[in-house]
């Protein structure tokens, strides 16, 4: 929980912005005057955290549904306080400001759902509940099999690492395969590129950066598979340009379950905004993971 948090928060003031790969320092900054995030200070994460606590709280209570999530979405959106969200996000919670819970999903590849893998993935201890479970909640935003097989597959990625399988990449590029066979070849080709010592700079110019999850999740897969330290995979996938927040957020939800908390740099941690109720969080979860029958 803080390894993605923390990811969001650094790439937060470059996501959007081309790559700044001549100055990758592992520390928070503020976006400009005229970023969309231009509110939010330094340390503070984006949309894809406040969703992912949004999911935990109902997982942790038990009591999550398709229905109840998108109450939780709507009413956060509704109140302004929803950071800059993803525009399928964006566009559900206006279309259950106007028909309800039903029907308010958009078939859209973008990566706004993503996020809510993480929660899942240390709750469930079974891929096909993982797997169904995840379908029922990115459907409240997201209806396209890009965005399920995406999803799904960051969360099998967590799922894998957390059993401690050497082959969690490649075990979650199989399932993304099953679901969308575009995506699934896409993070093939991405890990290929990776064991062949490809440069960030090429792997940019062939993977992509942007919101879509085609590109995000794939070059999410290369900086895990080529940089082998937290601080490292963080750092980078913080300045790669674009979606930087969610593919931070995904480098570094994989780097806490990984390499743990002591990996992660000290003065992140502890300027993280709300590290208590992101810790408290991760404790619910496991009790509620370990609760289970």
């Amino acid at each position: 929980m803080l390894g993605a948090a923390i990811g969001d928060a650094l790439g937060m003031p470059y996501e959007t912005l081309p790559p700044q790969l001549a100055r990758i320092r592992p520390v928070y900054g503020r976006p400009s005057r005229w970023h969309p995030n231009a509110g939010l200070n330094a340390g503070q994460y984006t949309d894809d955290t406040q969703m992912t606590l949004l999911a935990a709280d109902l997982l942790a209570r038990g009591e999550f549904t398709g229905q109840r999530y998108a109450a939780a979405l709507k009413r956060f959106y509704e109140e302004g306080w929803l950071r800059f969200p993803d525009g399928a996000v964006a566009s559900a919670c206006e279309h259950m400001t106007v028909r309800g819970y039903l029907a308010c999903g958009v078939s859209s590849t973008t990566s706004g759902s993503l996020c809510l893998g993480l929660p899942f993935a240390l709750v469930y201890d079974d891929v096909v509940d993982i797997r169904e479970q995840l379908v029922q909640a990115c459907s409240v935003t997201h209806t396209h099999s890009a965005a399920y097989a995406g999803t799904i597959a960051f969360a099998l990625l967590l799922f894998y690492t957390r059993r401690g399988s050497e082959d969690a990449l490649a075990l979650a590029q199989k399932n993304a395969f099953l679901e969308d066979t575009k995506l699934g070849a896409k993070i093939k080709e991405a890990l290929h590129l990776s064991r062949e010592s490809i440069s960030l700079q090429s792997a940019l110019s062939v993977l992509g950066n942007d919101v879509s999850v085609y590109q995000t999740l794939p070059l999410a897969f290369f900086l895990i598979d080529t940089y082998p330290d937290a601080e490292s995979l963080i750092s980078v996938a913080a300045h790669v340009g674009g979606n930087t927040d969610t593919i931070a957020f995904i480098c570094g939800a994989y780097a806490g379950l990984r390499f743990g908390l002591d990996a992660l740099p000290a003065d992140l941690v502890s300027s993280l905004e709300n590290r208590v109720q992101l810790e408290t969080m991760a404790d619910r979860l496991y009790e509620r993971y370990a609760g289970k029958d």
